[in-house]
């Protein structure tokens, strides 16, 4: 029995070990820096001087961290609206028993396949391009006046646009996993009894994918607040207000950016900090309010 508790002690080591170093640690470290004036992110702890809240206060009263939350809340609601409506219906249209479904699974998903650095840079050189771009070709084809795309009164919602259609695909599977999940004889029955497709959808699949539902808006819950990527592919010399995000405000605070005079790793750590505890929020208001035990059949 010793012998046996020693063999998993030597298993679970080194995940442990891991686990506090890789996880812990600079979780444990970003959450003591947050409250400390820290100008560089290695500096030593010795050199960091305590100021309770003021990182908090201060990255609060900026004007281009209240327009990065305010551009991350549109991502979060809008985009997360579009993007798992168009994967749910996808998903049950490809699961009613069309004949190509394997194609066009493959072909809706592909967009993940590709990296995110090529896809962004397809987007922004040949759709939205307003010289030879492919939005405004088919404009100029039914004579209609070219578009600035990537002009600053559209350049977020083409980002946005850009960022759903790599996004479908990931939330489709997820979503085709729970409807192959749910019994057949159950869409049997509610056929037999005169449900129709929608009936069937609202009464069967919606309340048999609950839990799936709820996986998917924390996935893009976590998406959103790490919405770094495209900001930086749409915005690649300097970070614009149409497209800054959160996690684009906190790398310009610790590393330097557009109008960054002084670093303040400190202030960068509480952005940190006000991220996690959103995610949290959410996945709790998620699990409140979307219950697994609510079925009906």
């Amino acid at each position: 029995m010793r012998k046996n508790k020693a063999m998993i002690a030597c298993f679970i080591a080194p995940t442990v070990v891991t686990l506090v170093l890789m996880y812990l640690y600079p979780v444990a470290r970003t959450v003591l820096m947050s409250f400390f004036h820290v100008t560089n992110l290695t500096a030593s702890t010795s050199t960091w001087t305590f100021n309770g809240l003021e990182n908090y206060f201060k990255i609060l009263h900026t004007a281009d961290f209240i327009t990065s939350m305010k551009n991350m809340l549109l991502i979060w609601l809008v985009g997360g609206v579009i993007t798992l409506a168009l994967s749910m219906m996808m998903a049950v249209i490809l699961t009613s028993g069309i004949r190509g479904k394997k194609f066009f699974r493959a072909a809706i998903y592909l967009p993940n396949i590709i990296s995110a650095v090529a896809l962004a840079t397809m987007w922004v050189q040949y759709i939205f391009n307003y010289d030879y771009g492919l939005l405004n070709t088919m404009l100029e084809m039914i004579g209609v006046k070219s578009v600035r795309w990537l002009g600053t009164d559209l350049k977020f919602w083409s980002m946005m646009a850009a960022f759903i259609f790599g996004s479908v695909g990931y939330y489709m599977l997820i979503y085709i996993s729970g409807i192959e999940g749910i019994p057949q004889d159950l869409f049997e029955a509610a056929t037999l009894d005169g449900a129709g497709k929608v009936r069937q959808f609202f009464s069967i699949t919606m309340p048999l994918l609950k839990g799936i539902l709820k996986t998917s808006i924390t996935f893009w819950s976590i998406n959103a607040t790490t919405f770094f990527l495209w900001t930086k592919m749409f915005s690649p010399v300097n970070t614009e207000g149409s497209t800054i995000v959160p996690v684009v405000y906190l790398y310009d605070t610790v590393f330097g950016g557009k109008g960054v005079v002084n670093l303040d790793a400190g202030a960068g750590a509480a952005v940190g900090v006000v991220l996690a505890i959103i995610i949290v929020i959410v996945y709790a208001l998620t699990n409140l309010l979307i219950k697994d035990g609510d079925l009906e059949y």
